[in-house]
């Protein structure tokens, strides 16, 4: 299916970006500005995209891709057409140009992210194990969101001393705040039944989708205070808006807090149908491992449904920017990176 799509879209994109010497936008919006204006259109390009395979080719491979994206003369090949794109939108900032480390690579997330989410959701008997799988969580989720950002008001790709206490504030209270739930029970001594389900299996969802959320809203803090490019119908930038940055910093939130929310309710759900089942009565042991089968399942469908759920190349109206912006530009709608 991508195949045969990118057979006939790419280029019309490419002859947008050579034929406009004044384009700003990387090629990778570029694609996401023809591509992505629908949620099943993200939803298509983003479950081919996140193919693991990517993370096995060097950085001159991936260069590569990146001229040939820029030569339309290596773009008669459907095979250098798919891997050029795939290549290219996997692995490549499209603020910076640069290369992203391969652990917090788009497809890098579910093999990564699996184990960590299922440990966290573990029902640990201490609070050591419990704060343990939450600092691999947070810790990683923070790099991986600082990592895809929207970089374009930073001079440089240099990470501040700012953003350094960002980061570790964020990992450092979601860590103290998702072990809440096992402190609370151990410290209390809290045996009953259906007290532990409460802390094992309600608490979690709802905890889970605001720690996501507020990971993201504090590590890309610096995007609501030095605000983000945004760029006119032509790929021009126009200028740098706060009101952009909060939009897709928000937006990029909610994404989140719904795939880890989604991904913490369902396996419980699934899981209290098992026990009540004759097998699951039966067989007890059962649980553990069906929970987190369920568990990576659910995060795997959750991943490419999170990232579509806003455009990658986020739009917003003129009369929403801030007055110097409206006055630079007479479109009336510009464009702006999300960020992932």
């Amino acid at each position: 299916m991508w195949h045969d799509h990118l057979e006939c879209k790419p280029k019309p994109i490419l002859a947008d970006v050579l034929a406009s010497s004044l384009a700003k936008m990387d090629v990778n919006l570029q694609f996401w500005r023809s591509e992505g204006q629908s949620f099943l259109r993200r939803l298509y390009h983003w479950v081919n995209i996140l193919d693991p395979s990517g993370l096995l080719s060097s950085d001159d491979e991936i260069e590569k891709a990146r001229s040939q994206l820029g030569n339309t003369g290596d773009l008669l090949s459907k095979d250098k057409v798919m891997d050029a794109w795939k290549l290219s939108l996997s692995s490549v900032h499209p603020d910076t140009g640069s290369t992203l480390p391969v652990i917090f690579r788009p497809p890098a997330f579910l093999p990564v992210a699996s184990p960590l989410v299922i440990g966290s959701f573990l029902p640990h008997k201490g609070v050591k194990s419990a704060l343990f799988w939450q600092f691999l969580l947070q810790s990683f989720s923070a790099g991986f969101n600082y990592a895809n950002r929207n970089a374009t008001s930073l001079k440089d790709n240099k990470v501040s001393l700012k953003q350094l206490v960002l980061i570790a504030g964020s990992v450092t209270y979601a860590t103290c705040v998702g072990t809440l739930p096992q402190f609370v029970m151990t410290r209390y001594g809290l045996t009953s039944p259906s007290v532990q389900r409460f802390f094992r299996s309600v608490l979690p969802v709802p905890l889970s989708a605001f720690l996501s959320a507020f990971n993201v809203l504090v590590v890309r803090a610096e995007e609501y205070e030095s605000g983000i490019q945004v760029f006119d119908s032509n790929g021009n930038a126009v200028g740098v808006s706060q009101k952009a940055g909060m939009k897709a910093v928000n937006e990029t939130a909610v994404s989140r807090a719904v795939m880890i929310g989604t991904t913490a309710a369902v396996p419980n759900l699934l899981v209290g149908f098992l026990q009540r089942t004759r097998f699951g009565q039966r067989s007890p042991l059962v649980v553990a491992p069906f929970r987190h089968i369920t568990t990576a399942l659910v995060l795997g469908l959750m991943i490419p449904v999170s990232f579509s759920l806003f455009p990658q190349l986020g739009t917003i109206q003129k009369d929403k920017l801030e007055k110097e912006l409206q006055a630079a530009t007479s479109d009336g709608q510009l464009f702006y990176h999300r960020g992932l």
